[in-house]
């Protein structure tokens, strides 16, 4: 079953309405104490806090999301939450991230968001929802009509002359990468091949407010190489803004160039392929061709 626009425009006030109101209860609790804890079994930093706030953001969206399972069909996956395969056998499941960028949130740093995505069973994302509350910014990207920024058409930037600065969006936990001379050589080579002089590092935000920053700092992008071992986030860290890039036509795929796997059977995490957003074809190649070793 395919879902029409008009039902996608119902699905998309409603996950704002919850975007939103989670985005303020997170907002109100970066000014609060509150519990910070380890998750079991994760490789990073990153993947390993927790706080009591996802799971009360979790509540919210749930509130606002679980009422349209039954009468539009849909299944549910979420990060603090057992996946429990419903998502194979519906046509389409929401994709939730309570609270992305958890470990900039305790460390009291911008770059956490709520994400919430509609996907179809195939892993094609049909729309995305991300509530930025640090700066209350709502984004949300219909497939096939474009993307929104406070409910106005957005764009994103397009300058890619070779004076400008070429920047590697990076997840807060990359200083402690074992990798991580490794992958500043690779950018330094991804700039050679550009042909740019100019290039810097960005650390600091969850994989969704990097994604967007990429869109917003042309020429830009963040990436994942594949590994063996488990982790390169999860489907709900890349679901909302592939829908996005997806309604811009910028280059979201997995890092070999495929398209991603967002509904992945075996496991949720997206070690296996990687990611890759950029703001040209022409940067996810030469990132592609610099990293083929890494």
């Amino acid at each position: 079953m395919n879902l029409d626009l008009v039902t996608l425009r119902e699905l998309i006030v409603i996950a704002s309405r919850a975007a939103l109101e989670a985005g303020a209860l997170i907002q109100d609790y970066s000014q609060r104490d509150f519990v910070v804890q380890r998750k079991e079994g994760c490789e990073s930093l990153a993947t390993q806090v927790v706080t009591e706030v996802d799971e009360l953001s979790q509540g919210i969206l749930l509130k606002h999301l679980v009422p349209t399972l039954e009468p539009y069909d849909l299944a549910l996956l979420t990060e603090e939450q057992e996946d429990d395969g419903s998502r194979f056998q519906q046509d389409y499941f929401w994709c939730i991230d309570p609270l992305d960028g958890t470990l900039p949130f305790a460390q009291r740093m911008p770059g956490y968001a709520v994400s919430i995505a509609l996907v179809s069973s195939q892993g094609q994302p049909v729309l995305g929802v991300i509530y930025d509350p640090v700066d209350g910014v709502l984004w949300h990207a219909i497939d096939g009509v474009g993307v929104f920024r406070n409910h106005e058409p957005w764009a994103p930037a397009a300058s890619e002359s070779p004076d400008t600065t070429l920047r590697f969006y990076c997840d807060c936990s990359f200083d402690a990468h074992p990798q991580r001379e490794a992958m500043v050589s690779g950018m330094e080579r991804v700039a050679q091949r550009m042909g740019m002089t100019n290039w810097e590092i960005e650390i600091g935000g969850g994989a969704v407010m990097n994604a967007l920053s990429v869109l917003a700092h042309a020429p830009a992008c963040y990436f994942k190489v594949p590994k063996m071992t488990a982790g390169g986030g999860s489907i709900w860290d890349f679901a909302s803004t592939a829908a996005v890039y997806a309604a811009v036509g910028r280059p979201v795929t997995n890092f070999s160039g495929g398209r991603l796997d967002l509904n992945r059977e075996d496991s949720t995490f997206m070690n296996h392929e990687g990611v890759m957003y950029a703001t040209s074809d022409e940067l996810a190649d030469a990132v592609r061709a610099c990293f083929s070793d890494v």
